[in-house]
């Protein structure tokens, strides 16, 4: 009996730690069955009260596994958010689902159904079926990485991020991205795009791919993010291990925890004010950006931390610790700030309150590096140094 409760237990902990992939149907307009693979973040059953962006990958029957596991490995690691997988399974569909006309390039007849049975009853079954942000991404490769412009085409883009693997580029596709992209009205919201080529991939899709990207580096809106990627001696299947991680890297920079080079250039030298201000700014672009209000990481404020000693600019200490007890009020770091505030400040240090600031940090909940016999030393140094009792 311990053994089953013991296996028991051990099943209940795999379940909630390891990434879900489900398999499932659905029915498009014309009642036809489609298959669906989804990938659910690991710890959704558990994490109830929270929503996730949605990653759409076409060709799902071969494309999905490397795209989910790549999502996979950087959420766990907190270098994208934790995202819900959606690949949908085109084997033997493709020349219907990618019908375009000849002389236009659009979709027309089977290709037009098929966009549509993305945007209304894919995203239907999602997100009635799932906890979801609308925060879209749509990969492709081959010809569907080609389809998925054809979102970025209408007026208001069903998706935020385009991920375009080689793309074997339509009649007219490079004029109607970049009149889309270059017209007066502009976008309405931020918008990623990544698109990647390598050296020996076909050759038809790489002269196109390469014309398209000097079109593309040209486009001045500033709501357009742009990333491209050329791989030398990589053909048209080989890219495509190498471009997905490094698209996701490119659509997901500001998300990822502060690393020694942003913080040397971009934390320590924040033109716009100082570190504190880069650190609301920052999480404020990732709420923006990918619709996930997210705690602001320890990682983060202690680099806003470092910045601030080193430029001393203490009294910018007081504007930190509210914010930390707004994002850990059950620990000591906010009161901790608190207390580098009133001792270290220029313009009117407050020994006898940075001590009682301390004395309160020893009772409360340790973070990190900050521990309550540290808060303690800290007290009683200022104690002697002032011959406080």
């Amino acid at each position: 009996m311990k053994k089953i409760i013991i296996a028991f237990a051990f099943l209940c902990f795999s379940i909630n730690t390891i990434a879900q992939v489900s398999y499932t149907e659905i029915r498009d307009a014309n009642g036809e069955k489609r298959q669906i693979k989804v990938q659910l973040p690991r710890n959704y059953t558990a994490n109830t009260d929270k929503s996730y962006p949605v990653i759409v990958v076409l060709d799902g029957d071969y494309l999905f596994e490397p795209v989910a596991g790549t999502v996979d490995y950087y959420s766990y690691w907190d270098e994208m958010p934790e995202t819900i997988v959606v690949g949908l399974n085109q084997y033997g569909k493709k020349m219907d689902d990618f019908f375009l006309d000849e002389i236009s390039g659009l979709p027309t007849e089977f290709g037009e159904t098929f966009m549509n049975f993305v945007t209304y009853e894919l995203f239907n079954f999602i997100d009635n079926n799932y906890r979801t942000v609308p925060q879209r991404t749509i990969i492709g490769h081959g010809e569907s990485a080609n389809y998925i412009n054809y979102y970025l085409l209408q007026q208001q883009p069903f998706f935020r991020t385009y991920i375009s693997l080689s793309p074997n580029l339509s009649v007219n596709m490079e004029k109607y991205l970049t009149d889309r992209l270059n017209q007066n009205t502009g976008l309405n919201e931020d918008v990623f795009y990544s698109l990647t080529t390598s050296e020996n991939d076909r050759k038809k899709n790489k002269k196109k791919i390469i014309a398209l990207n000097k079109k593309l580096e040209s486009v001045t809106d500033s709501l357009f993010h742009y990333n491209y990627n050329f791989y030398k001696g990589k053909t048209h299947y080989e890219l495509v291990s190498h471009a997905i991680p490094e698209a996701i890297e490119s659509v997901y920079k500001t998300f990822k925890p502060i690393d020694r080079k942003e913080y040397k250039e971009k934390v320590l030298t924040y033109e716009n004010g100082t570190a504190y201000d880069y650190l609301v700014k920052k999480y404020d672009d990732i709420k923006r950006l990918y619709g996930i209000k997210k705690r602001i990481r320890l990682n983060d404020f202690n680099a806003a931390e470092a910045a601030l000693r080193k430029n001393e600019e203490w009294e910018v200490f007081e504007l930190l610790s509210k914010l930390a007890q707004q994002q850990y009020p059950e620990t000591m770091l906010g009161l901790y700030y608190k207390g580098l505030f009133y001792e270290k400040s220029e313009e009117d240090p407050k020994p006898k309150k940075a001590m009682k600031a301390y004395m309160s940090a020893y009772t409360m909940k340790e973070i990190g590096n900050l521990t309550k016999d540290g808060m303690l030393e800290r007290a009683e140094q200022i104690k002697a140094d002032f011959g406080y009792k």
